[in-house]
């Protein structure tokens, strides 16, 4: 009884932390709800005449909240007395759930003191369980009011996204790995991602995917927020006319303000050329403005362009995804050929091309996902399809990005490494100038010498240490250096001075035994130096000396 006691406390404590880790993820969930809840309730007592009772504001809510992750609700009461789909997404407040299901996840598996912390499946099999529980509540709750979830719906994409924002938390509390992959993967991945290389190459591709979704997500918003001030007074009119007291103004703002992302990802949309819909026969693109368009009364709407064929002015949007494909040549050229690199440690071409294709197929995909979220039906017949088609946005996407990123990495890649030679080229001559003016005046050419390493240094500053000669000219010429304790590294040896006397290496090494490193000052005799002299000349006569002519480790006797 005493031995089992410890594992049942274990199996108490663990499901103790599963039961936790359920409970957060249903506060997060209640979390989003209830800061839904409160701005609708508070737009619902400031309106002076409202008609609605306090259940039609909450189921409104409760709607409102299902919209953010993605579940398509049906509008019940219309002038035309057939329910209306509502599909579109306001992508800003989607931000809202997902990032609270991602930090329930992440914090899940950060331990408390004095209890483990679940597994990973555990956490986020808990955590998703726990938001879903509270998602299925709400979607029963507004299953009679005017605002109903479509059933399919709830399952994608709401509970994908749901799912996948617990992942991402998971990912990051584990210290965002890469791999292992799963046991019935092929070797050859298992050996890739074991190298250090691919790591950093699949890095580099998802800064660079980012970087151009993000490009042309801030290009998309210019394109929008010059068509407002543009088209300023249709704007304003339409958000005079949506309402008419100050507490309908707020909520039509609010709603814009929400929708932002979403007038964002058309105008990339409509800057990549494939455009947006306005209802089912109409369509948006910088070429031309065609069809019927079926514009609900928005101040976002009226930014869109005139109708009839593109100018000049429209055909400039094209400048947002040439900026999204420079800026992947950039993130990826940023890796490929660093400035503190040398051309030995940059990617080759094919290396760098293929990192760049794999960002743009990665920018087309977010871009593809970003299009398909910001669009959807707003209502039955011509309403029944509005925003950018999503693959067709994201294949423009990677076809831009492609074709201006590939060249344009290789193309700065090459440039960076032409003004890296040309750099080493000049060091390499300023570091052949001797610092002796004399050098130049006499036409004769500067020998470098090697720098003394830290080991050597400390061997020079010691008191009995030995003491390198370096000899750059004759006897009689006057070029050399001497060093030692308290002495500079390279001094003029006077040319009147004999030279000491050289031993040859060879004589205190062993029978047999090769020649070590020769150091750096012992060099063959230049031109014009004595010939009687031996290039070991300058060899130290210190410890190393004595150590070297030991009895059991002398060589044959005369050898000397």
């Amino acid at each position: 009884m005493t031995e089992s006691s410890p594992s049942l406390s274990a199996e108490q404590d663990r499901s103790a932390v599963l039961a936790l880790a359920l409970l957060r993820g249903a506060v997060a969930a209640g979390l989003g709800l209830g800061s839904v809840t409160v701005v609708v309730l508070a737009l619902w007592i400031s309106a002076p005449a409202s008609d609605s009772s306090p259940g039609s504001a909450l189921h409104a809510a409760a709607g409102l909240w299902l919209l953010a992750h993605g579940a398509e609700l049906t509008r019940a009461h219309t002038l035309s007395g057939v329910p209306a789909p509502v599909g579109i997404v306001p992508l800003l407040l989607a931000v809202v759930p997902v990032w609270l299901v991602h930090r329930a996840a992440r914090d899940v598996l950060v331990p408390d003191e004095g209890h483990p912390a679940p597994s990973a499946r555990g956490a986020f099999g808990m955590v998703v369980g726990g938001y879903l529980l509270v998602g299925a509540v709400a979607a029963y709750y507004v299953r009679g009011g005017s605002l109903s979830v479509q059933l399919p719906s709830l399952l994608f994409p709401s509970a994908v996204v749901v799912a996948g924002a617990a992942a991402a938390g998971v990912w990051t509390a584990s210290g965002r790995p890469i791999g292992p992959p799963p046991s019935w993967a092929p070797v050859s991945l298992h050996e890739a991602l074991a190298r250090s290389r691919f790591r950093e190459r699949a890095g580099t591709v998802w800064r660079a995917a980012a970087a151009g979704v993000a490009v042309l997500l801030g290009g998309g918003a210019l394109l929008v927020a010059v068509a407002l001030v543009w088209h300023a007074h249709p704007a304003q009119r339409s958000f005079v006319q949506l309402s008419g007291d100050w507490s309908g103004r707020v909520a039509v703002l609010l709603l814009a303000l929400v929708l932002v992302p979403n007038a964002a990802v058309w105008g990339a949309a409509y800057g990549l050329g494939p455009g947006f819909a306005l209802g089912t026969a109409s369509t948006v693109t910088p070429l031309a403005f065609s069809g019927r368009p079926a514009i609900p009364g928005f101040p976002l709407l009226a930014a869109v362009p005139a109708e009839g064929p593109g100018t000049v002015l429209n055909w400039s949007a094209g400048a947002v995804p040439v900026a999204a494909g420079v800026t992947v040549a950039w993130f990826t050229v940023r890796r490929a050929a660093p400035p503190d690199a040398g051309r030995e440690d940059a990617w080759g071409p094919w290396g760098t091309a293929l990192v760049a294709a794999l960002a743009a197929v990665g920018c087309g995909a977010g871009t593809a996902v970003l299009a398909a979220a910001a669009g959807g039906p707003l209502g039955t017949r011509a309403l029944a399809e509005f925003g950018p088609v999503w693959w067709l946005t994201g294949a423009a996407a990677l076809v831009w990005t492609a074709l201006v990123g590939v060249p344009g990495a290789l193309l700065l890649r090459a440039w960076r490494l032409r003004e890296r030679d040309e750099d080493g080229e000049d060091g390499e001559e300023a570091a052949y100038v001797a610092g002796d003016p004399g050098v130049a005046a006499a036409g004769k050419t500067a020998v470098p010498v090697p720098e003394p390493s830290s080991g050597d240094a400390s061997r020079e500053s010691g008191g009995g240490g030995r003491r390198w000669w370096r000899r750059s000219g004759g006897r009689d010429g006057g070029g050399g250096a001497g060093g030692g304790a308290g002495e500079e590294a390279a001094g003029t040896v006077p040319g009147d001075e004999p030279a000491p006397r050289r031993t040859p290496v060879a004589a205190s090494l062993p029978a047999g035994a090769a020649p070590g490193p020769v150091p750096p000052a012992a060099h063959p005799p230049a031109q014009g130096e004595d010939e009687g002299v031996a290039p070991y000349d300058f060899l130290p006569t210190g410890p190393w000396r004595e150590r070297t002519a030991r009895p059991e480790e002398a060589g044959p006797s005369g050898s000397a």
